[in-house]
């Protein structure tokens, strides 16, 4: 799937401008005329009442998509850096809180990754309404892709966000405004549009396998958040799933651009983070394959165009990823590696730790040179190493801030044992949050609470 926003530069943007104003200073246009100039960002109902238009915003909700995933400062992103996958860079507050776990509903850069996660959303649903009533005959995997769409963006949002979740609405093109719900209820609405989709994929092109697949590990990802009660269902709706299979995110340089390497390698916002308060996992110095890095200024990191030896603030070091080396490197965001690791959680939980270990084994062979792991010979060691793979097989890709949640939620363990804890690098104390808040812009909704509260509560 290549997703290509086409933007206008600043040039061309300007020469546009100028021109606008020598016809006018010639008379050849008259003011009344600017005044009703259309405006190309505004797509009226009747423009896409068509095959072609319920066409043209399917594409439009994969490139929304592309921007809530990796290609802006999304949650894969603010979510690591609460978590214990990134550490803040830089001098800005609004970052600071997050990684510092003291985040105030009025943060920028979550409320600019809600609006986001949101538009991909709600142009998903769009899509699958357009295309129903427009365009029934197109094959079946596009409106599943939709609700494929869909059911990524609340599972992530139940993932990441506190109880207290608001999915609006569009019916007949008028915004409906929804009510709080809980991360349970958002999960609960996330599989049942991934339901929807595979009920539509019954072709076997390579879309449709391509869906299909995407559809059937968001499914078992779905169901381990709802709970271990679901933990065997997630284990058969991966078994099919290819460990090879991998869903894309593709990114260019004249379109949208890999975030993930813009905020770490290029403007050093981000670095990898070791062993973040005493209870993150040691990512960036593990020198492990699946997290290759370098240290700014190193011969590796020049090699990659990186001279900066510190970070953006304190001139402290910077730890560069390079799982994505370029601005344009592709990240994978669903895949068959995530669905050996959903069956090695199944397996553990289930009383089989020889088949979860096999799992993550058949998982870790694809690596040369990864060794296969041992048993380490007690529930509690096995389920560390089963979400230590998850950490380092999905670096960086949203599930690290939700497994955090599921440690505590499902496995019985304290807060102050899993999130990063005690002296924060740049001086004070971590805080509490082990979630991220809705954000405060949501309070323009009338059917949030008149206090001004956002989340029903800030549990894991």
């Amino acid at each position: 799937m290549t997703v290509h926003i086409q933007t206008l530069n600043s040039r061309r943007r300007g020469a546009a401008a100028a021109a606008l104003l020598l016809l006018v200073a010639a008379g050849c246009m008259s003011t009344d005329r600017i005044l009703s100039v259309e405006d190309p960002d505004i797509i009226n109902p009747a423009d896409v009442q068509s095959p072609a238009g319920a066409n043209a915003v399917r594409i439009g909700a994969l490139a929304r998509f592309n921007t809530a995933t990796s290609g802006d400062e999304s949650l894969f992103l603010l979510g690591g850096m609460l978590g214990d996958e990134w550490i803040n860079g830089d001098s800005f507050i609004d970052r600071q809180q997050i990684d510092q776990r003291v985040i105030v509903t009025s943060n920028s850069f979550l409320t600019t990754a809600s609006r986001a996660i949101n538009r991909a959303r709600l142009s998903a649903l769009q899509a699958t309404q357009l295309m129903k009533q427009y365009n029934a005959s197109a094959p079946g995997w596009q409106p599943a892709e939709m609700y494929f769409v869909e059911g990524y963006t609340e599972n992530l949002m139940g993932e990441d966000y506190c109880n207290g979740l608001v999915f609006s609405s569009i019916v007949d093109g008028k915004e409906q405004y929804g009510s709080q719900i809980t991360d349970q209820a958002a999960f609960a609405q996330a599989l049942a549009h991934v339901d929807s989709g595979l009920a539509l994929v019954t072709g076997s092109t390579t879309d449709d396998v391509r869906v299909r697949n995407a559809l059937a590990v968001l499914r078992g990802r779905i169901l381990l958040n709802i709970g271990p009660s679901r933990y065997a269902e997630a284990a058969t709706s991966v078994a099919a799933v290819p460990t090879s299979f991998k869903y894309q995110e593709l990114h260019a340089l004249t379109a949208t651009t890999n975030s993930i390497w813009s905020l770490n390698n290029s403007n050093r916002r981000y670095s990898v983070a070791a062993n973040e308060g005493t209870n993150g996992l040691n990512y960036s110095t593990a020198n492990d394959p699946r997290i290759p890095v370098c240290q700014g200024g190193d011969s590796a990191c020049k090699a990659n165009g990186v001279s900066q030896a510190s970070r953006d603030d304190l001139g402290k070091p910077f730890t560069v990823q390079l799982i994505w080396p370029t601005a344009a490197s592709s990240v994978t965001i669903v895949s068959g590696i995530e669905a050996r690791l959903i069956e090695a959680e199944a397996a553990q939980a289930a009383g089989n730790p020889g088949a979860a270990i096999a799992a993550l084994n058949a998982a870790r062979a694809t690596v040369p040179g990864l060794a296969p792991l041992a048993d380490p010979g007690t529930d509690p060691a096995r389920v560390d190493l089963i979400f230590r793979e998850r950490a380092f097989w999905m670096f960086s890709t949203g599930h690290r801030l939700g497994d955090m949640r599921r440690l505590i939620r499902q496995y019985g363990r304290a807060a102050d044992t899993v999130f990063p804890v005690g002296p924060w690098h740049k001086g004070g104390n971590y805080g509490t949050d082990v979630n991220v808040p809705i954000p405060q812009a949501e309070l323009n909704n009338p059917n949030l609470p008149a206090s001004g509260q956002t989340c029903l509560d800030r549990n894991a």
